[in-house]
């Protein structure tokens, strides 16, 4: 990692920590489920798809104030994503990012209220009324993030897991299930950064997006990677779970060199796609090598 990415990383991470916390702390009617919410989203992850978020912006020149709801809402996203795979009837994991999963420390109806209530909050915080953006450009963040979890994204995505668990599953289709269960997010994380920016051309959106895509399946190949190479304490939950639930990964069909020459092929497609962007999408470019040598 270089000095720039460490410190890039870390103010994205105080900042994204400082509007999450101020979202979590309000007093609710239900102090448990506010409690485990918290548990469920802070101080914990890489925080890697709120990164992409700022990332984006600073790509176009643009504020980082202004991408922090969008920054906050793709995490609350991604933390109601993990809760609810964790569960049972989904992956029935018992770790997450270094402690227990969500459902074990209080209890599964807790941990799919949790869920729904990061959902709704993702939602809430993209709509509010703001002097920083344009109602039309938070009406395509919403849409944007609306289209990357449902039916058509993230949703789907964990179905076709689900479906494809003990069974044979080719490569083509091992790429569509990732490019909807992780790629959708990226891809929306990077998009909402680039809506945060009042100048944000169709010519430079799509390419933000074309390294969104390539950069989102680079993550899943490295994370396929590492439950084969590293354990569990560093990797905060359970290693070698895909193997043990019979599921299909990058490495169990093409192997692990030519698993990590992929990982190394879509970093190269990802830094094309860049191509033309100035000076300020280094952070995004630093952070496609980081994502494919990271150790957790």
């Amino acid at each position: 990692m270089t000095p720039r990415l460490e410190e890039f990383l870390q103010t994205c991470q105080r900042r994204v920590e400082a509007v999450l916390e101020h979202e979590l702390k309000r007093e609710s009617p239900s102090d448990e489920l506010q409690e485990a919410m918290s548990y469920a989203c802070l101080d914990g992850g890489k925080r890697i798809r709120p990164v992409l978020v700022y990332g984006a912006n600073l790509a176009l020149g643009g504020d980082l104030s202004n991408a922090d709801a969008a920054a906050a809402a793709v995490e609350l996203m991604h933390s109601y994503s993990l809760v609810h795979d964790d569960l049972p009837a989904m992956d029935d994991d018992d770790l997450r990012r270094g402690k227990a999963s969500v459902h074990k420390a209080y209890s599964e109806a807790t941990a799919i209220l949790v869920g729904d209530a990061l959902q709704s909050l993702a939602f809430t915080m993209l709509s509010r009324s703001t002097p920083k953006l344009a109602a039309c450009a938070q009406l395509q963040q919403v849409q944007e993030l609306a289209r990357a979890v449902g039916n058509d994204g993230m949703v789907a995505g964990q179905a076709l897991d689900f479906a494809a668990t003990g069974v044979e599953t080719s490569l083509d289709d091992l790429q569509t299930l990732h490019g909807l269960k992780t790629g959708a997010l990226i891809r929306a994380s990077v998009t909402l950064g680039a809506f945060s920016v009042d100048n944000c051309d169709t010519e430079r959106l799509q390419q933000l997006q074309s390294f969104a895509d390539c950069i989102g399946l680079a993550f899943q190949v490295r994370d396929d990677i590492l439950d084969v190479t590293s354990d569990t304490e560093q990797l905060g939950k359970p290693q070698g779970s895909d193997q043990l639930n019979g599921k299909a990964t990058y490495v169990s069909l093409l192997g692990l060199e030519r698993a990590q020459s992929k990982a190394s092929e879509l970093t190269e497609e990802a830094l094309h796609a860049l191509q033309g962007l100035s000076s300020e999408a280094d952070m995004l470019r630093d952070l496609a090598h980081y994502i494919v040598a990271r150790n957790h």
